[in-house]
């Protein structure tokens, strides 16, 4: 404890923390959506793009990656959308193009038009997250404060509209609810918190701040507000313990996080088996 505490007193420690925290919290809030409308591999594609918009970055030296990342994202989740409705490009066959694309153009990027020695050692820390969670300034935690509470906003003001479209999308259309301005909303909502987590957990491994937190949730509820309030919980708490454990232990912060969620679903998976019986 006295560690913990001491550790604590330092500002990156609390900027990783708060970072984290609010990450967690707004991708579990679209994980249950996402996971139940069967389209939750949709941040594994967009986290490759994200990817490869961060080697277009890395190779212009752009200081602010977002400025890039960010615009080339929510452009593929756009894309991603119309993909998924044009009858010969499935879906599922739209994310793989766009997730192994990116990808190995990102790689193409970094090895051709390499700005330092340690090519592999960049590729692997924005793969599989850094230390950049520990290295936050002041400007990218308000970036990433007020990106949050906007994406936390959507999801309370349009909270009935979002489970109309995640459980019936006919009879909302039918009502009157424009489905495809909602579907295209919650695809650019994802692509933003795709960018922020990314110092986080690094761009492959983002998928897991959305699928596990919804998944263990929906193992033990069954109602809809139940699980999205339980999946916030218990993302809020994977994450923070994965960033303490990750500081003292000196352990990878994206793996620690993902390996949390990980044994988390494994209980929740037990606590429901147990309860059905």
């Amino acid at each position: 404890m006295d560690t913990l505490v001491f550790y604590l007193s330092y500002p990156f420690v609390r900027y990783a923390l708060i970072v984290g925290v609010l990450i967690a919290l707004c991708s579990s809030l679209f994980g249950v959506t996402l996971v139940l409308k069967r389209f939750s591999f949709i941040g594994d594609g967009l986290s490759h793009v994200a990817f490869g918009a961060m080697a277009i970055a890395t190779v212009l030296k752009i200081s602010n990656s977002t400025l890039v990342v960010m615009p080339l994202t929510v452009l593929a989740a756009v894309l991603l959308l119309r993909g998924s409705k044009n009858t010969r490009i499935k879906g599922d066959a739209a994310i793989a193009m766009f997730s192994v694309g990116a990808l190995a153009l990102g790689y193409l990027i970094l090895n051709v038009f390499s700005a330092s020695a340690n090519v592999a050692g960049d590729v692997c820390s924005t793969l599989f997250g850094s230390t950049s969670i520990l290295t936050l300034k002041k400007s990218e935690v308000w970036t990433c404060v007020v990106m949050s509470v906007l994406v936390i906003l959507f999801f309370v003001f349009y909270y009935n509209r979002i489970f109309a479209i995640t459980f019936d999308e006919t009879f909302a259309r039918a009502t009157g609810t424009p489905a495809v301005a909602y579907n295209l909303a919650v695809a650019i909502v994802t692509a933003i918190i795709i960018v922020l987590a990314m110092n986080l957990v690094g761009s492959l491994l983002i998928s897991a701040l959305i699928i596990f937190p919804a998944l263990s949730a929906m193992a033990i509820f069954t109602n809809y507000k139940s699980a999205v309030i339980s999946s916030a919980v218990i993302s809020v708490i994977c994450s923070v313990s994965g960033i303490l454990i990750s500081i003292m232990c000196s352990t990878p912060v994206g793996a620690t996080i993902v390996a949390a969620n990980i044994l988390i679903f494994a209980v929740c998976s037990l606590i429901g088996k147990l309860c059905r019986k």
